[in-house]
């Protein structure tokens, strides 16, 4: 038996659950995984057959990415193999400020959400922006021009310049052929 151990915000414990235990019961048998919550402290505590490691593996990635704000029908993407999780840390460009981090955290969320929806549109990529960090879920090169769009807005550039970015590279992923289809 394999044992993984990870912490998530407590008041995200509960969406873990999910009503009546939907979500926990879903993620154990879609995992084959069992599944452990401390509400007191929000750890969380992943068990699985030593045949099946990398189940345990998914299950730690969809529990990080409800923790990290995102609803847990986006979670479940991850089970996709060419579906992953990535986590900014807004602390790495603000220093300790909260008003700084606050200030970023709007920057990519936008008026009215709006550059949050043109980041999700633009790269097919889910957002979600909570406590001290920024998560994304898409594939490899959905998540690279997501990072990279994030990133400009935390560095600084102009909201024209960015949505200018992602719609460049939406048509460029447009462009590419298919190489898995025949």
């Amino acid at each position: 038996m394999r044992v993984r151990r990870l912490r998530i915000p407590k008041e995200r414990i509960g969406s873990v659950i999910g009503p009546d235990g939907e979500v926990k019961n879903r993620l154990e048998k879609e995992t084959e995984t069992e599944i452990d919550l401390d509400s007191e402290t929000g750890e969380v505590i992943v068990k699985s057959s030593e045949e099946k490691p990398l189940q345990a593996l998914a299950a730690c990635d969809i529990i990080k990415a409800v923790g990290r704000g995102f609803s847990p029908e986006h979670a479940f993407n991850l089970l996709d193999d060419d579906m992953y999780l990535e986590v900014i840390d807004i602390t790495r460009y603000t220093g300790g400020s909260e008003k700084a981090k606050s200030r970023l955290k709007g920057r990519v969320i936008g008026r009215n959400g709006r550059t949050r929806q043109a980041i999700e549109e633009n790269a097919e990529v889910f957002v979600s922006i909570y406590g001290k960090s920024i998560a994304i879920i898409g594939g490899p090169e959905r998540l690279q021009i997501a990072r990279e769009a994030i990133a400009m807005l935390l560095d600084g550039a102009p909201h024209s310049a960015v949505y200018k970015f992602l719609e460049q590279k939406r048509r460029e992923l447009k462009r590419l052929p298919d190489l898995w289809k025949k």
